[in-house]
């Protein structure tokens, strides 16, 4: 019983990262119909920002705000640059603006910084524990998950509470009845965005904190994992991706400790046969989602 609380405790915190990072794909494909695959672009820039300012000598304290804002300031200038462009376009049109603006970062990383590995310190804190009974539990995890409630908790109050979240909600049911009900599409699909993006920054912080290094393709494993959550929790539903996140964590736990340790490499492999196999059995998701015609 001690160890599957260890694991429970362990999945979550892990899955924290990736409700995180999938609620902010749920949004942006809510409001354009679009899986941004440049959504684990802002953990690479965020990873330089963190690399950059320890370098210099600053605390992690000082950088953590630093960390959270450049992902989001990223991710308005990606609407911006790239999608704003080509809004109403296909799906197709879209979908590759989407991963061009992927390798375009990629790109600028390899040939202006390094295609090399950057390391950095990690907070010493984070190996620490605290025994609650018979069960030591890492202090990372339990911040983690501490932190990921209180996110999900306030933009769960600022979708259903404000007049932005309403008009938010209401483009990713109708958006051709928002605009004529008077939303402004502009404001929606930025706002979106930098949501989006200070939500892939709060994971952003944990994410650094737990492997202390980045590269030029360091956000593309994060942002897949992200992906899985929003598509087997429903895509499109909010709620969907922070269930699939969750589940998608706790699943990768439980695996790597059941496994035999010459199969514990695997675990990757037989994550993606079982959601193979819902998407199969339900491929809706968890949750399912009623779209509505796109921008």
């Amino acid at each position: 019983m001690t160890e599957i609380l260890q694991q429970l405790v362990d999945g979550l915190g892990r899955g924290s990262e990736y409700a995180l990072i999938g609620l902010g794909i749920a949004l942006i494909f809510g409001v354009m119909h679009l899986v941004n695959f440049a959504q684990g672009d802002l953990i690479t820039v965020s990873g330089y920002v963190t690399y950059a300012l320890l370098t210099a000598g600053w605390s992690w304290w000082a950088v953590i705000p630093l960390i959270v804002l450049s992902a989001t300031l990223t991710s308005v200038v990606i609407e911006f640059v790239a999608f704003r462009r080509v809004r109403g376009a296909s799906d197709t049109t879209m979908l590759l603006t989407s991963f061009g603006v992927h390798f375009v970062i990629t790109a600028l990383f390899v040939m202006f910084v390094s295609p090399n590995v950057r390391t950095f310190d990690r907070p010493g804190w984070i190996t620490n524990t605290v025994t609650i009974g018979s069960v030591r539990l890492e202090v990372f995890d339990l911040a983690t998950l501490g932190v990921t409630i209180v996110t999900l908790a306030a933009t769960a109050f600022l979708v259903r509470r404000t007049m932005f979240g309403i008009s938010l909600r209401a483009a990713a049911e109708d958006f051709a009845a928002a605009r004529l009900m008077g939303v402004r599409s502009d404001r929606v699909i930025q706002g979106a965005f930098a949501l989006a993006g200070l939500l892939a920054g709060i994971a952003s912080v944990f994410i650094l904190m737990r492997s202390g290094r980045t590269s030029p393709n360091f956000g593309e494993t994060p942002m897949l994992k992200g992906i899985l959550a929003a598509l087997i929790g429903g895509l499109g539903s909010l709620g969907g991706a922070v269930i699939g996140g969750f589940a998608l964590g706790l699943l990768e736990v439980f695996l790597i400790a059941r496994l035999p340790d010459e199969l514990a490499g695997l675990t990757n492999g037989v994550v993606f046969l079982l959601i193979a196999l819902l998407f199969i059995f339900r491929p809706g998701g968890i949750v399912s989602v009623r779209h509505a015609e796109r921008v």
